[in-house]
C-alpha cells in the first residue's frame, strides 16, 4: 500500500482574520482522513468554519502536545496504512514557532510526501511590517523567564544583531508582554531599534518600529495580547 500524504493546514491567528486562509485549504481539509491537531476543540471548530458539511466524527483524531513517542507511532502507522493526515497548529503554521515538526520529521523519514499549504505566520507578518532587516534574521522564540538570564539573552540578541547586521524576532506568553517591555526598555541600548507587532490579522492590530529611546517616552500595554517583538541594534 502506498504512503498517505501529510497536509500541514495553516490556521487563523485571530478569530476575526478567517479571510487569512485561501479558499484552497478547504480542498485540502477534504482530502484528509486523519488529523494530528494541538487543540482538538478549536481544530474542529476551525474545520467546521472552513467547511460547514464536514461530519467531525467522520475523520480519526489525536491530540499533538509534544508529540511523545507514542504519538509518532500513531503517526506513522496511519501514514503505512495509506491514510491522508492533515497536522494542524493552535495559531499560524504548523511546524513554524508551533507543534508539528517532530511528526513532520517522521514523514520525511517514512518517505511521504508532505505537503506545507500557505497560511498565516505571525512571524513573517511582523517582519515584512517592521521595516527591520529581511535579508538576515533570526527567530530565537522565547527568551528566558529569569531576569537575570533574560537580561543576558537581550544583550546577546542586540550583540549578534549588530555584528551580523540581523534582525532579532522573538516572543513571550501573553501575560508576561509587559515584563518583557520593561526589561527591554532597561536592558537595550538607546539607538536599537524595536518592533511590537499586537494581535496580527485581527481588528486591533498594530505594528510600530521606535527606538529604545522612543518607546521609553511611551511604553504600551499589551497585557494579555498576542505579540510579536523584533530588535535590529
Amino acid at each position: 500500500m502506498a504512503l498517505g500524504t501529510v497536509q500541514l493546514i495553516p490556521t487563523i491567528l485571530d478569530e476575526n482574520g478567517r479571510e487569512t486562509i485561501p479558499p484552497y485549504i478547504t480542498g485540502a481539509v477534504k482530502q484528509c482522513q486523519v488529523f494530528f491537531v494541538e487543540n482538538e476543540r478549536t481544530a474542529r471548530r476551525f474545520l467546521k468554519s472552513l467547511w460547514k458539511e464536514m461530519v467531525i466524527d467522520d475523520y480519526q483524531w489525536f491530540t499533538i502536545h509534544k508529540a511523545e513517542q507514542e504519538v509518532v507511532q500513531e503517526f506513522t502507522a496511519k501514514l503505512k496504512q495509506g491514510l491522508h493526515i492533515g497536522i494542524i497548529s493552535e495559531a499560524g503554521c504548523p511546524g513554524v514557532a508551533d507543534p508539528g515538526q517532530v511528526l513532520v520529521a517522521a514523514a520525511q523519514k517514512a518517505g511521504a510526501v508532505v505537503k506545507p499549504l500557505v497560511g498565516p505566520s505571525s512571524i513573517l507578518l511582523a517582519l515584512m511590517a517592521s521595516g527591520m532587516n529581511g535579508q538576515q534574521f533570526r527567530f530565537t522564540g522565547y527568551l528566558p523567564i529569569d531576569n537575570a538570564l533574560r537580561v543576558k539573552a537581550i544583550r546577546e540578541l542586540e550583540q549578534d544583531s549588530r555584528k551580523n547586521n540581523c534582525t532579532q524576532i522573538f516572543i513571550e506568553t501573553p501575560y508576561r508582554n509587559n515584563q518583557l517591555l520593561e526589561t527591554l526598555a532597561k536592558t537595550a541600548a538607546d539607538n536599537t531599534s524595536l518592533c511590537v507587532a499586537v494581535d496580527l490579522t485581527g481588528p486591533g492590530e498594530w505594528i510600530r518600529t521606535r527606538t529604545m529611546a522612543e518607546w521609553k517616552k511611551e511604553i504600551p500595554d499589551i497585557h494579555k495580547r498576542p505579540a510579536i517583538f523584533l530588535l535590529m541594534a
